[in-house]
């Protein structure tokens, strides 16, 4: 019998050693962790007790991946709503911006975060000076994606700017009506936006109202609305 090409007996590994090796790279992996890094994934994950364990091992709230991305936005990101109201009312900063200019309260705008935006403006501490990437504020995204809730919170509770115009040229009552289909969920963003001072005939850079615009897109519920804002009525 010829013997092993390395000179030598192999040695015998049970299948339980083999899965013994193969997990001991995670091990040092999760134990080198710093409290900051076990906050930020247990925020994305939704872990809210690794996010109470890390907290209490001295993770920082507010420390920042390389992206700029703090738990309380990766919470955000992530729809764990459980923990980012957690982080909240632990103190952690809603205005933080990543590079990509996303803050918790932008981001919460945009994703339809509706209970954790209310957490925020419960804080008094919205900074309505910030912007996303594309210039605009939290209500503006809302809009655009249908969140109704998100958006009559930020109508009825924020002091957020309604006619404020984005890099794009838009106002969230363009928005909801260039970048939305006209269904019932924009028919009642549109009609929230204009019963709180949105101006109907703000147009865009060339010169296209809101009605314009439905009108071109057969927006036949959105149409009545703005008509009859723009007759004064």
């Amino acid at each position: 019998m010829r013997a092993p090409a390395d000179g030598g007996a192999r040695p015998f590994h049970s299948r339980r050693s083999l899965l013994a090796v193969g997990a001991l790279p995670w091990i040092p992996r999760m134990a080198a962790a710093s409290p900051d890094d076990r906050l930020r994934h247990a925020a994305e994950s939704g872990d809210d007790a690794a996010v109470a364990a890390a907290i209490a091992a001295g993770a920082s709230l507010d420390a920042a991946d390389g992206a700029g991305r703090t738990a309380l936005l990766l919470a955000v990101a992530a729809g764990q709503d459980a923990v980012a109201l957690r982080l909240v009312r632990a103190g952690a900063d809603i205005n933080a911006q990543a590079a990509n200019r996303d803050t918790p309260w932008l981001l919460a705008g945009a994703r339809g975060r509706t209970a954790v935006l209310a957490a925020m403006l419960d804080t008094g501490r919205v900074d309505y000076t910030k912007r996303n990437r594309y210039g605009g504020n939290a209500l503006i995204p809302a809009c655009e994606r249908g969140h109704v809730e998100t958006v009559r919170l930020l109508l009825e509770r924020s002091e957020i700017e309604v006619d404020h115009v984005n890099d794009l040229g838009w106002t969230a009552l363009l928005e909801a009506v260039i970048l939305a289909d006209g269904g019932p969920r924009h028919v009642e963003i549109v009609r929230l936006l204009l019963a709180h001072g949105a101006a109907p005939r703000l147009a865009d850079r060339d010169g296209i109202t809101a009605l314009a615009h439905a009108r071109a897109r057969n927006q036949t519920a959105v149409v009545p609305l703005l008509e009859a804002a723009e007759a004064g009525r």
